[in-house]
């Protein structure tokens, strides 16, 4: 998948990081449907493969942000914090999950948090 896609994979990532730094999503709303719809990978794979990608875009944001002085440091540490202890947890639930449920959940997610951002 990778050498094949690679052309596609470079646009997936550089759409992750647009909307990312343009928006602070990218690695759910853009690299797992990417990575799906494009690259042909299973539900598992693309949120796997996203929490991988979305580590070096986080950091370069962030760097940008916080020579910006746009950085609210105590509660990006909590973020941290939380997110430290859940994402283990998430992960180990998502390996339990079947493909068309993990699909439908996360479908789910987005709708719902489209919908909260417009109302």
């Amino acid at each position: 998948m990778a050498s094949r896609g690679a052309p596609a994979a470079i646009a997936i990532g550089f759409a992750a990081g647009v909307a990312s730094g343009l928006l602070g999503v990218g690695g759910g709303v853009i690299l797992v449907p990417g990575l799906v719809a494009a690259l042909g990978a299973s539900q598992h794979q693309a949120h796997a493969t996203s929490l991988a990608a979305i580590v070096p875009i986080g950091l370069v944001g962030f760097a940008v942000f916080a020579l910006d002085g746009r950085v609210n440091y105590a509660i990006a540490g909590l973020l941290v914090l939380g997110a430290l202890v859940g994402a283990p947890v998430g992960a180990r639930a998502m390996s339990r999950v079947p493909e068309r449920p993990l699909a439908i959940a996360f479908a789910i997610v987005l709708v719902v948090a489209g919908v909260r951002l417009i109302v």
